[in-house]
């Protein structure tokens, strides 16, 4: 195998959005770094099934805008 192919491999800290911590090893970052994250299983609507509203202008409101009386023809 070449040398210096491969990013080093360290052990940095991960904080969770609710403020637990734990440590892992990764290649982000320098060893001891700590990694805050913006969502995790804790937050992510997919983990948590709550929903949020992503308000007018989304996908299927403008579909409606543009085809919603096609259905009137």
């Amino acid at each position: 195998m070449k040398k210096g192919l491969h990013p080093h491999y360290h052990t940095i800290n991960v904080v969770m959005t609710d403020g637990s911590t734990f440590e892992t090893r990764s290649t982000w970052g320098k060893p001891g770094d700590t990694l805050h994250l913006d969502i995790d299983n804790k937050s992510h609507p997919a983990w948590t099934g709550q929903t949020r509203s992503h308000g007018k202008g989304g996908r299927m409101d403008r579909f409606q805008r543009h085809y919603g009386d096609l259905g009137n023809l």
